[in-house]
């Protein structure tokens, strides 16, 4: 399952709850806001880097917010739109965590 997080870990639980529900083999995308929690010292460190799902960002999004590779926590992949199509289509379901 595809599991996609758009709000800020600064201003929602959604990520969270998300990691709450993650089973085997699914993916997590962060997108729009939800960028946030990629970063390297963040609230959401911990919680990203620990996950047992793989982890991706939305590069343009990353871009619009000023936020560089270098800043992201160790083993967060970025994909851009095609990669975020592609893993919708890879992925039976799709859960968006609003």
């Amino acid at each position: 399952m595809l599991h996609t997080v758009n709000k800020s870990p600064y201003s929602s639980g959604s990520l969270e709850l998300c990691m709450a529900y993650i089973q085997s083999g699914d993916v997590v995308l962060l997108i729009e806001d939800g960028v946030y929690a990629a970063m390297k010292g963040g609230a959401s460190e911990a919680l990203v880097s620990g996950s047992s799902a793989k982890v991706y960002a939305l590069g343009p999004d990353l871009k619009a917010r000023g936020i560089a590779s270098e800043k992201l926590v160790d083993g967060i992949e970025v994909v851009g739109f095609d990669g975020f199509v592609n893993l919708a289509a890879e992925n039976d379901k799709v859960q968006n965590w609003l």
